[in-house]
């Protein structure tokens, strides 16, 4: 199968991730919220070349260690799905608070280098971007298809979906920050997170080794 054919069932996959609370989601909504569309666009920025490193760190890393090690390759598959199971967890407990997962306490900033670092630090810091760039994007590679040109391409393809999706909400927040603001749609976007997350973590372990 070419890389081709499985980029749209990638691509789906990767909008599932982006749409899940946590420290990028925050981040965007603060931004948005405190500095205004214009730095949060640019936090986007620097948190979709945050996805393309840790995709090359995957690519250099992984493509040495699975052509020598099938046992190395599953236990990274498997405690990804722990991960993502914990996640799901996490994320159901959150229900418990009047918002949900969807916390916009923090700092925000403003300046554009600033803004730029901030959303780059905050995904280089994302235990979660890192568990999906290492164990879940090497499932999405052909066999026959070299598996670190593949990570590295799939990573740029994840960093393309978060753009869009980041910079669709950044818009939406921008309009309608009322209608967010509200604890119960929170609350409903928390629940719906931990469902995807459930899903992921279904397809991370039923998905053929290479």
């Amino acid at each position: 199968m070419a890389l081709f054919h499985i980029i749209p069932a990638f691509a789906l996959t990767a909008l599932v991730l982006a749409m899940v609370p946590g420290q990028g989601v925050a981040m965007v909504l603060r931004q948005t919220m405190i500095g205004g569309a214009r730095c949060a666009y640019v936090s986007v920025a620097g948190n979709s070349l945050g996805l393309v490193i840790w995709g090359l760190a995957s690519a250099i890393g992984l493509s040495q260690v699975f052509a020598h090690s099938q046992v190395a390759y599953n236990i990274l598959k498997f405690a990804g799905v722990a991960f993502l199971v914990f996640l799901a967890v996490q994320t159901l407990f959150e229900l418990r608070n009047v918002a949900g997962k969807f916390n916009v306490q923090g700092q925000a900033r403003v300046r554009p280098a600033a803004a730029f670092r901030l959303g780059l630090i905050t995904n280089l810091t994302n235990v979660k971007a890192a568990v999906f760039a290492v164990a879940f994007i090497p499932q999405f590679v052909p066999r026959d298809f070299s598996l670190a040109t593949g990570i590295i391409t799939l990573a740029c393809v994840q960093a393309l979906v978060a753009t869009c999706w980041y910079a669709t909400l950044v818009t939406s927040v921008d309009r309608a920050a009322t209608v967010l603001a509200k604890p119960t749609v929170r609350r409903w976007l928390t629940g719906l997170s931990a469902i995807g997350l459930i899903a992921l973590a279904t397809v991370l372990l039923f998905s053929s080794p290479r």
